[in-house]
């Protein structure tokens, strides 16, 4: 039974509160992989942990690791069935880094060849006028 978490809103979370529903492509023992209910491409999935905790750098070691494999897997199935041209991969950590659901997720994003105009700066988009830099030599 998955333990139903009260958020500081007064509303439960919404990776703790239930499996169904879920698109669930893979599980294992500390967390899943489910297709993103607003995908931001063809493709794109999200790595959870079962256990509810919000940062990143609070999982342990097993975790980090099992979570790791998931994104793995799931990139290995996206790859048979959308054959995407690359990925980005990113993790909000803390409400200024655009985190709305206080349970840790991992976004693996399929990209594909035309999806942007410049592609170039990938995830330091992130921040629109640092996604596009020049490289100074001296």
């Amino acid at each position: 039974m998955i333990e139903q978490v009260l958020l500081a809103d007064g509303e439960i979370c919404r990776f703790c509160s239930s499996t169904a529903g879920r698109r669930i492509m893979i599980e294992s023992e500390f967390g899943f992989a489910a297709w993103d209910l607003h995908p931001a491409s063809v493709g794109h999935f999200l790595v959870i942990p079962h256990r509810h905790v919000s940062d990143y750098f609070k999982i342990n070691d097993q975790e980090r690791q099992e979570l790791w494999r998931l994104v793995s897997e799931g990139k290995a199935m996206v790859d048979v069935k959308h054959n995407p041209d690359g990925y980005n991969i990113g993790i909000n950590v803390g409400k200024w880094s655009g985190q709305s659901i206080p349970h840790l997720h991992i976004h693996v994003i399929p990209r594909y060849q035309g999806d942007v105009e410049n592609p170039k700066g990938g995830v330091r988009g992130v921040i629109p006028q640092k996604k596009l830099y020049t490289i100074e030599l001296d």
